[in-house]
This record gives C-alpha cells, structure tokens and sequence, in this order.
C-alpha cells in the first residue's frame, strides 16, 4: 500500500506512530527473572539546512552534473536516498525530518519558478522544492531569511503548497506582534507498553531579514533576537508536555553580525540560544553555510549539554541527531544527545524524486540555455577580487545605464553616476561566442534589484575604505600569496565592492582605514562635497554588509526587476558583447605605491 503523508501526519499528530520495543529475552525457568531496568526509547531527528533550490544534482550555470573540487553532491534526490536509508535503520517511526531554512532562492530553479513561470499565477504550477520535500516526507521547516526575497505573496503560496508548517517563531506581524507563521510543531511518538513521547521543535528565523528584504517586509513583519523569543517559547513548550525539545534555527554559530548595529539582534545566534535558554536538548543550525558534524554547548542555568549540528548547504550533508531517552518518575529524560552527518555524495540520487521533478526541471534547462548575445571574447571572474576585471565592469555599466535613464529628466538627472558591484564568483565564466541566460546567471548568482541612493564624496571615501578592509594588510618586501591576500577577518568575497566613476588606488601595505590613495573622479582628487547618484544593489542599499553611510542616505529611486534581468536585457540590445563598451580601469591594489599587478 502506497504510504499516504498526509493520513500519516494526521494520525501521528493524534496518536503518535507506532513502534515495536524489543524486549528482554526470557530467563530460563530454573533462574530467577533480572531486575527490569527503567524503560527506555530511541529516536533520530534527521535535519537539512540552506538547500536553496538544489532540488536535483544538477549545476545550471554549467549545463552539466554538479560536482567542486571537493566532490560533492547536492540535491533533494541524493538526500531522499539518505533520508530512507537512516529511516530504514531506525525505523520510520522513530524519525522526524526537518529544515533549518533558505530553501526557495538560490539557482535558476527557484529563479524560474517565482519569476518566468511563477507559483503565484493563477493556475501556476506547484513549486519543485515543495514537491520534492512533500514527496520525501519533511515534518517541519524553518523559514531563512532568502524565503523572503521574492515577496510575501510568494512565500505564503510556497506555504500552501506544503504538507509541513513553516515556522519562524520570531517572525511576528509588525502591527499585533504575534507569529505570523507557526512558532512550532510538536509530535508524539508512540512506545509500545508505555507513554508516549513528545517531540516540539522550535522555528526561529535570521533578524536579519529586517534590512536584506525591507522593502518586502517593512511595516508589515517584525523579526525580534533569537534569543528573546527562545526564552519565551521554549518553557510553554515544556509546559505543553513536550519531554524533546529541538530548535530549528536559520542563525549561525559564532555569535557575529555582518550588518553591525543596525539591527539590535545577533545574526549567529544559535550557540547564544543553546547558553542562554534551558530545557533545549539540539538545535539544527543554518544559515552559515558550514559543516559543523557536531558542536557541543553547555547551557549557563543548568549545566546540561546543548548538541549543535550544521549540514552543510545545498543539500550536500544531512545531520543526524540521535535521541536516547529514559523514563523516570513518570516521565521521560533525554539521557543523551549525539550529532553526526552523512554525505550526498555517498549515494545515488533516488529515481523517485527524479522523476516527479523531471519536467520541471528540463523547463529550466531550456530557458537557461537560450542564446541573448555574442561576447568578442572570454570573460572571467577568476581574479576578480584583487584585479580590476572587465566581467565586473559590466554589472557596474548595466547598473549605471539604467540608473540613468531613470533619473534622466528629473531633479538628479545632472549629478554623476557611480555604482558598485562584488565578486560574487570565483568561477564565473563568459566564454567567447554564443552568450547565454546561465552565463549571466553565474555571473549574479543573487536576485537583488537596483537602487539609486545620494551620497556625498566624503561619504563614497569612508565607503571605500570600509571596502578595502577585505584585504589582508601585506608588508611591501613580503611575498604574495593571492590566496592569503584577501577576505581578512573572515570578510566573504560579496562584501568587496568595487566602485565605478572613479580612479583609486588600494594600499594594502597600510593599515585598515589608510588604505585608499589617489582617489579622483573626472581626472581630478575626489571632493568631498561633491554630490554623486550611488547605483547600488538593495542588499548594500538596506545595509548588508554595514557599509558605512548608504543604509541611511537618502533614496532616490528603486525597481523590483532583478539585476540579473537588466544584464540580460543589455546584452540583449547590444547583441555583441566587447570589452570596449563596458571595461574601464578604475582601481588597482598597490604596496606603498607600487602596483602589485
């Protein structure tokens, strides 16, 4: 008989699964019968994270099978293989399986889906993402901040697609201050001979979102600290009966915060839950994009031990959290807690979610492969984080251009156009020829949108300086090790921005903060009072990253159309793509003074 999730959820949630304890052997009759011990129950909470659309083993910039240097696989085929594997170690009814968020951004997938062919429309298909978690029997996901970037209209249609909740105890609405998701999700579990077990795991989302989707969520939802809302749910759980308590949190480990203060909640709270809330036995941990097999944390008030375990993103790794449990005094104690993970790519894809996802997936393939223009020639991405690169001078051109014609005949239109764009990519390529949507795809992996914002040159000056921070301070005399030369203090490479309009000079033998030289526009040194139109991307506009100054500058234009469909639509119009037309030199790193390159 087919098995049914939904009768399955509905039964489970009432009555809890059925399972079979093994029990003692039977002494002998001549010797007295052991003393039976209390009785005890094992159960496995399984947990993906950051799956951000990897629906499928499939690398859709490449055209080609997913594989890195490392050997990898991704995919919700590799993980349903994984998933009935440990399921028929341990026994379905002994599993719960969960998601710690950012599962509907992130490939061309997830691009399609919400934009060509999108979720919302009426009569629109159902996403791939929820068919292949409903098909694989997910019980409960947490929301991450990248379920946001696409609007609320569509997250909540990708919710009613679901046969899981999707929780997010600290995503409240602005205006009641109460969840506007489900805060949790609880289920029993049936032991055979005795009382049940009560499994609650809690959802709690990234505060981040705030300022990375204001424009989607300002007014409207409200993200408290991790934390604070940890504190107030996890004893009404306890109080509900629930003798597990897992928390699903879509928030790193190390207690930092890439937007500084201006958001008054950590982003990687997830070690502060584990110290700073008692009565949590694991938490799933995302959002970092690290593989952490199992971290152990011990909570401040009771001296017990909190397990952490992050897989590893893209549906690479699922974590495993193995429950012992013993009843005592009427009720039942977590004795003990163990984290590990197993790898994708240990496995083969299941034909099952292959199959369901077929046609979807082969829609996308062909919308990616479609030809917009012809490149002169090759375009890389491979030293562009220390090397002005022409590849990045074209989002900055794109940028500029549209940013223009929006501005053109109004009250900003005679002030100059600088823009800024990262090295997302170390890989990106452009090859010389045909140029197609996943050659600009991999280029701007992201789906952010344009804004225009005033600022001042004093303004673009500390901007740019806060940008060299990404370099690693290197002596003039010392040898260059390209790949020890960045990313300093853990800065990741999309927090570089190159900035065009400009001529500069980074010194990386200075200090952080001295590090600029020869800054000039138009041919002459940068004044500071001088007004400039800064194109930047919403993620930078609404303060990720914390860039000094342009969270708070005033706005003076912004669209919803993604960046990446504006560097289409150039390429489109233009039908060749030659250096000649978008490259220029604007920067160049220097050791007191003297080009490095």
């Amino acid at each position: 008989m087919p098995f049914n999730r939904r009768t399955f959820l509905k039964s489970s949630a009432v009555t809890g699964a059925g399972v079979a304890l093994t029990g003692a052997v039977a002494a002998p009759a001549a010797q007295a019968a052991p003393k039976k011990g209390p009785k005890r129950h094992s159960l496995t909470v399984m947990g993906t994270t950051d799956l951000h659309g990897h629906a499928v083993n499939w690398d859709y910039f490449k055209d080609a099978e997913y594989t890195d240097a490392a050997g990898n696989a991704t995919g919700l085929s590799r993980i349903s293989t994984l998933v009935k594997q440990v399921r028929a170690e341990k026994g379905r009814e002994n599993t719960l399986l969960l998601d710690a968020g950012d599962t509907i951004q992130g490939t061309p997938l997830t691009y399609y889906y919400a934009k060509v062919d999108p979720i919302t429309a009426k009569g629109g298909p159902v996403h791939p993402m929820a068919r292949a978690m409903n098909a694989i029997g997910y019980d409960a996901v947490a929301l991450g901040n990248h379920e946001f970037n696409y609007g609320i209209e569509t997250l909540r249609k990708f919710e009613s697609q679901c046969d899981f909740p999707l929780l997010g105890a600290n995503a409240l609405d602005a205006k009641t201050l109460k969840p506007a998701f489900a805060p949790y999700f609880m289920k029993k579990f049936h032991v055979k001979g005795g009382a049940p077990v009560t499994v609650a795991v809690l959802g709690l989302t990234n505060p981040g979102i705030a300022i990375w989707d204001k424009a989607y969520v300002q007014g409207k939802l409200t993200f408290p600290g991790l934390e604070e809302q940890a504190a107030k749910w996890v004893p009404k759980l306890r109080s509900m009966g629930a003798d597990v308590v897992i928390v699903s949190a879509h928030s790193g480990t190390d207690g930092t915060s890439s937007y500084g203060d201006q958001v008054p909640y950590v982003e990687n709270a997830a070690a502060n839950v584990a110290r700073q809330v008692p009565g949590i036995d694991a938490i799933l941990v995302g959002h970092a994009h690290l593989e952490i097999p199992e971290l152990k944390v011990t909570n401040e008030a009771t001296g017990k031990t909190v397990v952490l375990s992050e897989p590893l993103c893209f549906a690479e790794r699922l974590a495993l959290f193995d429950i012992d449990l013993v009843f005592e005094k009427g009720s039942w104690r977590v004795e003990s807690v163990a984290a590990s993970l197993r790898d994708s790519k240990t496995v083969a894809d299941d034909p099952q979610i292959t199959r369901l996802l077929a046609k979807q997936h082969e829609a996308v393939v062909t919308y990616v492969n479609q030809v917009v223009g012809q490149a002169t020639e090759t375009l890389t991405t491979v030293d562009a984080r220390y090397q002005d690169a022409s590849i990045i001078d074209l989002i900055n051109k794109v940028q500029e251009d549209v940013v223009k014609g929006a501005l053109a005949g109004g009250a900003y239109a005679s002030l100059p156009v600088l823009s800024q764009a990262s090295p997302f990519s170390r890989t990106s390529e452009i090859p010389a020829g045909d140029v197609t949507i996943r050659d600009l795809s991999s280029l701007y992996v992201y789906d952010n949108t344009l804004v225009a914002k005033l600022m001042t040159g004093a303004q673009v000056r500390a901007y740019l300086e806060y940008s060299a921070e990404y370099f690693v301070q290197t002596a003039a005399d010392a040898p260059v090790d390209v790949e020890k030369l960045t990313n300093a203090n853990n800065r990741p490479d999309y927090n570089y921005d190159y900035v065009s309009g400009l001529a500069y000079d980074i010194d990386v033998a200075q200090p952080a903060g001295s590090r600029i030289k020869n800054l000039t526009f138009d041919g002459a040194p940068l004044d500071d009072a001088q007004e400039f139109v800064f194109a930047v991307n919403n993620y930078r506009a609404n303060g990720g990253g914390a860039f000094p100054y342009v969270a708070s500058a005033k706005e003076l234009w912004s669209e919803s159309t993604e960046i990446r469909t504006r560097i289409a639509e150039w390429v489109t119009a233009k039908g060749v793509l030659d250096p000649k037309d978008f490259a220029s030199v604007d920067w160049k790193l220097t050791r007191n003074g003297t080009p490095m390159f």
